[in-house]
């Protein structure tokens, strides 16, 4: 068997590259390395803005052309580090190098010692870590995120009024209407947006323990501290001022979990709807051209909801493993975080291809309504609750003698099937006040949705 030639082994970067390749551009090792040039860069700025160690400012083109540089990092940048990285046997270290080179080339050799200045790795390590990622959520995955709540609210606002037999437990139950229950998640997702979005992106600088010794053993005078937090809050980040060597990493942790916990609300909303479509509450429309199944020519899966399922499932075992791990470093560090951290971009990446699945399967469903009203129609039994409700009301209310309304609907409803006909009767022989036997009466299960389409008012 002849070999093959150098394949993807993530579905990620094969199979579904294009739906997220967007990620790339940040949480790949290539824009983890974009990010650490530009700290480095920044922070040289930084320095000599404020003429430390006998600096001078540099001019605005010199700085303009080192942005420049960070900026456009790209192919060349990313082969020259790889050459560089097989040398040092460090990647950050290799950056470093690849950034004084630059430096070279500009004739600014007299500030190269600037460049990594006290720092220890994962001093650039952890702001290019609370960069990428911000900017992959905030700029990436949360607009996909909000898309789909978009369409859901779109979908929940249309169908308000739809009238729906509820399913407890998987049993018939008091109805809803089919806009609620959509409703309902995107409530739930709008808090972890909320959440998501309320969470700090912390940044630290201060040295190889945390204690800014290095600083202060080169300058004894300058406020270290002070401008740890104005360099760090420089570039959009929270300071974190209390540390190791490495940031704590608890903003992440945070982070991930909220955007697990919105992939399981996500998760229900994919079961739930497979179920709809299972039960023929929901109508699948046929995409031209796409094969169901290949024996089953009338087949038509509900594959968007099922792979964006297992995706979502993949990235909550992922973003779950993340949060644990990097809380935990062995005493003032150890690399496990160093690993870890790499898989963000894989977490990320199942589920943003998840988001992508359920936007375009929402697209591809629509309500059936014929089938919600005979559903709802051959259910007369689930007034009971209605009835007896209303008979103990009138009971408090001195207009009522009966006694255990509950067990005599109970006896009457509990696994059977009436009629309209049958429930009719049954009311019209209620000892219960006139006004009270009237609506009971006019009762429908159709008409017996509370308040269900008044609560899709909220999400507007």
């Amino acid at each position: 068997m002849s070999p093959l030639p150098p394949q993807p082994l993530s579905p990620l970067d094969g199979r579904y590259r294009a739906v997220v390749e967007e990620l790339g551009e940040h949480l790949s090792e290539a824009g983890l390395n974009r990010a650490r040039v530009r700290v480095e860069v920044e922070w040289l700025i930084f320095l000599t803005e404020r003429e430390m160690f006998g600096s001078v400012a540099l001019d605005p083109e010199q700085v303009r052309e080192l942005r420049h540089f960070a900026a456009e990092f790209g192919a060349a940048e990313i082969e020259e580090l790889s050459v560089l990285e097989a040398t040092t046997r460090h990647d950050v270290k290799a950056v470093e190098y690849l950034v004084r080179r630059r430096l070279s080339d500009l004739g600014l050799n007299h500030v190269a010692e600037l460049v990594h200045f006290a720092c220890t790795s994962e001093d650039v390590n952890n702001l290019s870590y609370a960069l990428t990622v911000r900017a992959a959520v905030t700029g990436v995955w949360l607009p996909k995120l909000r898309d789909v709540v978009d369409r859901l609210r779109e979908f929940a606002l249309a169908e308000r009024a739809t009238p729906m037999l509820a399913r407890t437990h998987g049993q018939p139950a008091t109805p809803t209407t089919f806009g609620k229950e959509i409703a309902v998640f995107v409530h739930r997702l709008e808090r972890q947006i909320a959440r998501i979005e309320a969470v700090e992106y912390l940044g630290k600088f201060s040295g190889a323990t945390g204690t800014f010794s290095a600083h202060l053993a080169a300058d004894p005078g300058a406020d270290w501290p002070a401008l740890s937090r104005e360099f760090v809050t420089s570039l959009g980040l929270d300071w974190n001022p209390l540390t190791t060597q490495i940031e704590s990493h608890d903003w992440q942790a945070e982070l991930y979990t909220a955007i697990a916990h919105a992939g399981r609300i996500l998760h229900n909303l994919c079961t739930d709807v497979w179920t709809y479509i299972s039960i023929g509450y929901l109508a699948q429309i046929p995409q031209a051209g796409a094969t169901g199944s290949s024996t089953m020519p009338h087949k038509v899966n509900p594959i968007r909801f099922e792979n964006a399922e297992a995706n979502l499932e993949l990235a909550g075992a992922l973003l779950d493993s993340l949060s644990q791990t990097l809380v935990t470093s062995r005493l003032q560090r150890d690399l496990t975080d160093s690993t870890t951290q790499r898989n963000i971009g894989v977490a990320l990446g199942h589920s943003l291809l998840a988001l992508d699945n359920i936007h375009r399967g929402l697209d591809e469903v629509s309500v059936a309504h014929a089938v919600l009203a005979a559903d709802l129609d051959t259910n007369w039994e689930v007034l009971g609750e209605a009835i007896q409700t209303v008979i103990r009301a009138e009971v408090t209310a001195g207009r009522s003698s009966i006694a255990d309304p509950y067990a005599l609907l109970k006896e009457l409803t509990r696994g059977k099937r009436i009629t309209g006909d049958d429930l009719r009767a049954f009311v019209d022989g209620l000892d219960i006040g006139p006004d009270a036997k009237a609506r009971l009466l006019a009762l429908t299960p159709a008409g017996y949705t509370g308040l269900a389409d008044d609560l899709v008012d909220g999400l507007t």
